[in-house]
Formats: structure tokens, C-alpha cells, sequence
């Protein structure tokens, strides 16, 4: 049976034992403690209170409750449940007024005494009203506890609807970003290059596929991430002169594990963005490692003066890597560090991030 069905049936279920258990002991456990020969009168007014209290249990939890209480018309709710409560003690003394039922009983358990019995019990009278009161209470209690779960969990679900919108807004910015630096980088090869030009589109044919149909539910595996990064690098060291030494190192040996298309590459763009030059000597090195359970990613680039990497991460200039810091906070709140840092001391732009995978 699906879980579909039973949150149907459970519920159903329940409601069915509890008014089974309501009905056993009102219409035969209390005759059941004594030896006396009830009048079937009494089982007939048993019986009309059970439906009464169940009418009154639905009508405050479907509509009273929901209608009045949970709206803040807590007078006219009170006011509305005393005169039910009264309803029910009047429609009980009714019956038992109409068919002499005290009279009957006090004749059953007393068939030798000729005194007029009492007109009402004070007991029975108090058993009603109590038993009304809790089944009442039992039934606020239970519409109040289930419209605060229903409504937690529309907003959570609220809340995941968001996190998805704003992922798959932020994805849509980072995907563009990247492919129309990437063709602007092909389209300057062609004047240069034909056949590393070609050998540049083949390798970008690739990475839009991985991105736009291997993994429609933007999530992918750790190798696909470090080859993509891979194919990137090895695409951008087309138009890369002598001057720039790139290192890749990739961890050895590779625990696989998931983790959100497209997350590191900003990084390792902002570097080839920012860490070139075409006249001084420059370098980029990246190391990705995984030490215990976490996947950790350096990147290093050259700093020149006239470019400045960590104005484009805070200013806004670098589209990806803001992204993918909104992303790193929706994806892994509270699990993930990304330091980003000048060392003036070798000329370099230095990002950490280590994620718990």
C-alpha cells in the first residue's frame, strides 16, 4: 500500500476505533457493571447522546472551530458553543423527561420501594455535561493541532518552492555567463586557429550536454565536475600564450559522491579571468582534494594591478562567482567554508572552499 493511501486511510481509520471505543462504553460497559436489568430505554438514550456528541465533535472541528476560532471570533465561537452544549443537555432531559427514563430506572434498581423517585440524577446530569465538554475539547484540540501542522508544512513546502525558483534563477545566470565567455574566447580562435578552433567547439558541444541533458536535475557526480572543470582549463589553454603556467590537480584516488552542476567552475573562470596576462608571466594553479568527508577546491591566480579579483566577487563584476556564493548558502547552509583572500606576499588571489560532501 503507497504512502498516498495511507495518509488517507490512517486517519480514517482512527476516527473509526475512537468512536468505536465511545460507543462500548456508553452503550455497554456502564450497563455492564451491575446486575440490574436495564430499561432498553436507556440504551436508546445512550445511543442518542453518542450520535449527539459525534454531531457536535464534527460540527465544531469542520466548522465551528475553523470558521470562527482559528479566526479570531472567539466570542461568537464561545457563545456558539454553549448554546450546543445546551442544545444537547436540553434534547437529553427531553427524552428522559418525555419516556419517565429516571423514573424506570429508579424502579429497576428499586422494585420494592414506593417513594417517587427523583425527577433527574445530578449524576447522570454531570456525566452528560462532562462528556459533551470533553468530547468538545478533544475536537478544538485536534482541528487546532491539525491546521498548525498543515500550515507549517505549507510553508515549508512554500519555502522549498522558493529555494528552487531562486536556484534555478541563479543556474540560468551562471550558465549564460559562462557559455558567452567561452564562445567569445572560440570566436577570437578562429581568426587565429581553424582547427583549434574546431577542436574548441568540440569540447564545448560536450560540456553543454553534460550541463543540459546529462543532469536535468542539476545535480551531478564529483569525476563529471572534475572533468568538466577539466575540459574547461583544457579549452581555455587554447588561446593561452607561453606565459601562463596552469596546474591541475585532481584527488587521488577519487571518492565519487553528489554535488550541484556548474558549483565549481566559477572559481576556476574568475581565475582565467583575472589571474592572465598576455605580457608578464603569470600562473593559475588548482587543487581539488578530499580530505575525510569533505571535497576541497584552492585556486591560485597571479595578481596584476590593473585587474582586481576581489572587487569582481564583492562588487558584482564576476556574475558566477556571487551566484555561486547565494548557491553554496541555499545548497549547504552551515556546511561549507569559502575563504577568499590577497597574499600580497606572493602576488596572488586566493580562493579556499571545502564542502561536506
Amino acid at each position: 500500500m503507497s504512502a498516498k493511501i495511507m495518509r488517507h486511510y490512517v486517519p480514517v481509520l482512527i476516527h473509526i476505533l475512537g468512536w468505536g471505543l465511545l460507543v462500548f462504553i456508553f452503550l455497554l460497559y456502564q450497563p455492564l457493571t451491575t446486575d440490574v436489568d436495564w430499561p432498553v430505554l436507556f440504551w436508546v438514550k445512550q445511543g442518542l447522546l453518542c450520535s449527539l456528541l459525534i454531531g457536535a465533535f464534527y460540527l465544531n472541528s469542520e466548522v465551528l472551530t475553523p470558521r470562527l476560532l482559528l479566526r479570531d471570533r472567539t466570542g461568537l465561537y464561545m457563545g456558539t458553543l454553549a448554546v450546543v452544549i445546551m442544545a444537547i443537555l436540553a434534547a437529553i432531559w427531553a427524552f428522559e423527561s418525555y419516556f419517565d427514563l429516571p423514573g424506570l430506572i429508579h424502579r429497576a434498581f428499586h422494585p420494592n420501594e414506593t417513594t417517587p423517585p427523583p425527577v433527574r440524577s445530578g449524576k447522570r446530569f454531570q456525566f452528560t455535561l462532562l462528556s459533551t465538554l470533553f468530547i468538545l475539547g478533544i475536537s478544538t484540540s485536534i482541528t487546532a493541532v491539525r491546521t498548525w501542522q498543515r500550515d507549517a508544512q505549507l510553508r515549508q513546502d512554500l519555502e522549498q518552492a522558493k529555494i528552487s525558483s531562486e536556484l534555478l534563477f541563479l543556474k540560468t545566470q551562471i550558465n549564460p555567463h559562462f557559455f558567452f565567455n567561452t564562445l567569445n574566447n572560440i570566436y577570437a580562435l578562429t581568426l587565429i586557429d581553424v582547427v583549434k578552433a574546431r577542436e574548441a567547439l568540440h569540447r564545448l558541444s560536450r560540456m553543454m550536454r553534460y550541463v543540459l541533458y546529462e543532469n536535468p536535475n542539476g545535480s551531478g557526480q564529483i569525476s563529471q565536475e572534475i572533468a568538466f572543470v577539466q575540459d574547461y582549463i583544457e579549452l581555455m589553454q587554447l588561446r593561452l600564450t607561453d606565459k601562463v603556467t596552469v596546474r591541475f590537480t585532481q584527488p587521488t584516488p577519487l571518492r565519487d559522491a553528489s554535488i550541484p552542476t556548474m558549483l565549481l567552475l566559477p572559481f576556476v573562470e574568475n581565475a582565467f579571468k583575472h589571474g592572465v596576462s598576455a605580457l608578464l608571466p603569470s600562473r593559475i594553479e588548482i587543487d581539488i582534494t578530499q580530505p575525510d568527508h569533505q571535497l576541497r577546491m584552492q585556486v591560485r591566480n597571479t595578481v596584476f594591478p590593473e585587474k582586481n579579483p576581489a572587487a569582481s566577487l564583492e562588487a558584482g563584476s564576476g556574475i558566477g562567482l556571487n551566484n555561486t556564493r547565494r548557491r553554496l548558502d541555499l545548497l549547504y547552509p552551515n556546511q561549507y567554508h569559502l575563504d577568499t583572500h590577497l597574499d600580497a606576499d606572493h602576488q596572488e588571489y586566493v580562493v579556499d572552499l571545502v564542502l561536506k560532501v
